[in-house]
């Protein structure tokens, strides 16, 4: 309660920039953040209304659903959660547990969750339900079960491996599961293009430690083409500590600030439509999504 007091005692608000007015409908409108603590806290944050707050057991296997509404998570008896305003509900059972990298994640109508469940050392299964806890259905066996991130299109999963030994992708209508080019080592993924072409990641180099496979507070985005393996040139100056893509192909950078973080929005093809000044209190959270 005292956060949530102190957040709303802060009057900095999300700013942007002047939009032409055929790009005034595509503004993006908040974002959702986390923070660790005894728990993990979820703050999805819109300027007229301020910071919200959903909490999500445990410190490593959560996700936050497109809309900022919800939260999935997996608690350590492999039960599989979902939080939002009315309560939690046990919607699963059978998922990867006590594992940080593993986690669940989230359409991108925010109607149907995929986790990984239970299986061997290097690969497992992978189930999506609904959000309901309707409807669940096994789609393919992967390598790549830590921080699954989902195609708008609905066909690919992308996740590292428990490894770090690369990323993979699973296509949930085949069924078959492929290893992204160009990516040798990495521990984080964050997201996919709509159409599953691009990822984008953490890297590793040869030397560094693979970490404990928690969700990072930021971490230095690289964008890969997974079918030819080339990296994808960000043309936003300043330190990039994140960076997500929206349903409709338009890109989310996060650059760091002394005072303030700022997202800045791109095309598909990288031109930049809008610049947003995050609140000042949400420079150490982590970012999880933008609300477009």
């Amino acid at each position: 309660m005292r956060i949530l007091k102190a957040l709303a005692a802060v009057t900095a608000v999300l700013v942007s920039i002047p939009l032409p007015a055929h790009a005034a409908a595509k503004q993006v409108r908040g974002a959702v953040f986390f923070r660790y603590g005894d728990a993990v806290d979820v703050l999805t944050y819109r300027p007229e209304k301020g910071f919200s707050k959903l909490s999500a057991g445990g410190l490593g296997q959560f996700s936050a659903s497109p809309d900022g509404r919800k939260v999935a998570w997996i608690d350590d008896k492999g039960r599989l959660h979902v939080t939002g305003s009315t309560g939690d509900r046990v919607i699963a059972r059978g998922a990867v547990a006590g594992v940080p990298c593993a986690t669940p994640v989230w359409s991108s109508d925010s109607s149907r969750i995929a986790y990984p469940l239970t299986g061997t050392e290097a690969t497992a299964r992978v189930a999506i339900v609904g959000a309901d806890g309707k409807n669940r259905r096994t789609v393919g066996r992967t390598y790549g079960v830590c921080h699954l991130a989902w195609s708008a299109n609905g066909r690919y999963l992308a996740g590292y491996a428990g490894t770090t030994d690369g990323v993979y992708l699973l296509d949930v209508t085949t069924g078959k599961s492929r290893r992204a080019a160009g990516i040798k080592l990495a521990n984080h993924v964050q997201s996919l293009s709509p159409d599953g072409g691009k990822v984008i990641v953490k890297r590793l180099g040869a030397n560094d430690e693979g970490g404990d496979g928690v969700w990072p507070v930021w971490y230095r985005p690289s964008i890969v083409d997974t079918v030819t393996g080339a990296s994808v040139p960000v043309p936003v100056k300043g330190t990039l500590i994140g960076a997500v893509y929206l349903p409709d192909g338009r890109l989310v950078v996060r650059v760091k600030g002394a005072a303030h973080n700022t997202l800045v929005v791109l095309t598909a093809g990288l031109t930049e439509v809008q610049r947003i000044a995050e609140p000042a209190q949400a420079r150490r959270f982590g970012l999880l999504g933008v609300l477009p």
